[in-house]
């Protein structure tokens, strides 16, 4: 979803029901079809935490509250309704404006726990959800949160929302009120398992504010919510500020806990990341996350670190890093030919950037799901074999006969044997070097741009433009402002962007959003590559319908290879932990999660 920000890694968390401990079985519905209620969902294991928790066990749930903390951002926004393709929604929203019916546990791999929703059922094919809203539940005006509103946002959503919503909700075949507090969604299939904690997922709405307004333009009009903070105020386009809501509903709720604890937040808006950083190092903000190696090494060298007045700190995580790289539009012409894609790639040198750029921080990304073991590796097993044999005819062959790995270098500059590579594919797809310019036969040379949002990364493209250049191909690095680099992606008006593909260990839907190709064409989807190919088709296909953790594995490994092979994207890097710099006197819990870095949890020392 667009409103989730950088601490989810652009990933959404999609989780699987399972039978949970502490789980009441109903009365069936019909022969052999019992139902469980339950206070959370999982996905194939137990639940963590029973019925009468208290709090999460990676906060703390005496942190005081109080005090105003600042972080920042980069760009700009231009609405409070993010849940649109247009426009650029304000940092926060999702965490601190708007609910779903559940919360995640970041110390789970998956599983869900009520939020504005007091307790989940499920039957044991998984065909529906029910869930049994809070009496207590409440927007920020003090209307109640009904069935209504439920039902009201997921068709908003589904027909007027983002058109992710109408991919991630296809498989949904209705919403209804069968109780006063009981909204019940039924599922076309039951063979998709984590389709009722999808919907735990849903933003729920106010009715009798969004009905009637118009939806689907952007506003920064402040609507009626039910978070733990109000908005306070708005500067367009370089702030917005929350204030914690003392009359919040769910303060005291098990999920809530410890969470919620600074009275104001307020994020400011920077031009590009080298100011932002600056305006750190004077003190203008509290809390940074470091996303450049080289900042990291080498820019926090300043008094107050030396003072001890910040603290840099490495947290690390076991959050699934996903995908990172520079992708190839295939709808581009140039980029139709797999062959063009695999020779490009042997011109991107990572370990002279990795060395020269990055001070060997990273580890090189080989797969669409590193840092987990839902990563391919070695040979396909018989199982990924018994996936991948009927899709032969449709997937390059060395899916079933080597390894994937990206071409590697000697890290001191000369790519001479990459290069020679690098030509022989682009000669094999029709395409000759001649007086220093790559041609086709129609004498066209072949040019493309990288399109950037951050100033950043023109250390890294402009090295690989210049690998480019020595092949014959002409390329320009542009670097746009946010909102424009948000159209120009929605609308597909690129030939490559840097772009991060956000793992779980639950791999669902939205691998329909990223690899499908009934969202190839559809604006605003994350098949940024523009992949059509039967056989992917196929395989998020089956990951969507895995029934177990072994067959999830398995399907998971026979995706990862087909899209490594495919070359639709030239994999970059990945860090296992967050970098994160922040002010004194910030703190937070001496527990962090494995699967977030939850600054909710946070506090201020109320002495400082």
């Amino acid at each position: 979803m667009k409103y989730l920000r950088s601490f989810t890694l652009g990933g959404l968390l999609l989780l699987l029901p399972c039978l949970a401990h502490a789980a009441t079985p109903s009365e069936p519905e019909a022969a052999e079809q019992k139902t469980f209620r339950s206070h959370g969902l999982a996905m194939y294991q137990e639940l963590k935490y029973p019925a009468d928790f208290t709090h999460f066990d990676y906060v703390n749930p005496d942190a005081p509250k109080g005090g105003n903390v600042r972080l920042s951002d980069t760009g700009t926004f231009d609405t409070l309704n993010p849940f649109i393709l247009k426009g650029l929604g304000a940092n926060g929203l999702g965490n601190w404006f708007y609910e779903t019916l559940t919360r995640s546990a970041d110390d789970e791999p998956f599983s869900e726990y009520g939020l504005i929703a007091e307790t989940i059922e499920v039957p044991e094919d998984r065909s529906w959800v029910a869930y049994t809203l809070r009496d207590s539940a409440r927007f920020h005006d003090g209307s109640p949160i009904t069935v209504d509103d439920v039902i009201f946002s997921f068709n908003l959503l589904k027909t007027k929302g983002h058109p992710f919503y109408r991919s991630y909700y296809e498989n949904v075949a209705s919403a209804e009120k069968t109780g006063e507090r009981t909204v019940k969604f039924t599922f076309t299939t039951h063979e998709n398992r984590e389709l009722p904690l999808i919907m735990g997922q849903l933003p729920i709405l106010s009715q009798a504010y969004w009905q009637d307004r118009e939806f689907d333009k952007t506003t920064l009009e402040i609507p009626v919510s039910s978070g733990p903070y109000k908005i306070a105020a708005i500067d367009a386009g370089r702030s917005i500020t929350y204030q914690r809501n003392p009359d919040y509903w769910g303060k005291d709720l098990p999920v809530n806990k410890g969470m919620f604890n600074f009275d104001q937040i307020r994020v400011d808006y920077y031009r590009d990341d080298i100011i932002e950083l600056q305006a750190f190092k004077a003190g203008e903000y509290d809390f940074r996350l470091e996303n450049s190696a080289k900042n990291w090494a080498t820019a926090y060298d300043f008094p107050a670190l030396t003072e001890g007045k910040v603290i840099k700190e490495d947290i690390e995580h076991s959050i699934p890093t996903g995908m990172q790289g520079f992708v190839f539009n295939t709808r581009r012409e140039i980029f139709a030919s797999p062959k063009v894609r695999q020779a490009i790639t042997y011109l991107f040198d990572f370990e002279w950037a990795n060395k020269n750029l990055f001070n060997g921080a990273y580890a090189r990304t080989t797969s669409y799901f590193s840092n987990s073991d839902l990563a391919s590796s070695g040979l396909p097993s018989e199982a990924e074999l018994a996936l991948l044999e009927p899709l032969r005819d449709t997937l390059p062959p060395e899916v079933f006969t080597e390894e994937y790995m990206p071409p590697t270098t000697e890290g001191n500059g000369n790519i001479r044997n990459n290069l020679r590579t690098a030509i022989r594919l682009l000669r094999e797809a029709g395409w000759q070097l001649k007086d220093g310019k790559l041609l086709n036969t129609a004498g066209q040379q072949l040019q493309f741009e990288i399109l950037l949002v951050s100033p950043l990364f023109e250390r890294i493209a402009l090295p690989f433009k210049q690998n480019l250049a020595r092949a014959g191909i002409e390329v320009t690095v542009r670097t746009v402002d946010a909102t424009q680099y948000q159209n120009r992606v929605d609308q597909f008006d690129f030939d490559m962007v840097v772009h991060v593909f956000g793992q779980s260990l639950s791999p669902g839907n939205e691998q329909r959003n990223y690899w499908h190709s009934d969202n190839a064409e559809v604006k605003g989807s994350q098949n940024l590559a523009g992949i059509h190919n039967p056989a992917i088709d196929k395989l998020v296909d089956l990951v969507i319908s895995s029934p177990d953790r072994e067959s999830l594995l398995t399907r998971t490994h026979a995706l990862d290879r087909a899209l490594l092979w495919g070359y639709y994207v030239l994999p970059h890097w990945h860090l296992r932990s967050f970098r994160a710099a922040y002010w004194k006197p910030l703190q937070h819990p001496e527990k962090t999660p494995p699967y977030g870095l939850n600054l909710g949890s946070w506090w201020l020392e109320p002495a400082q």
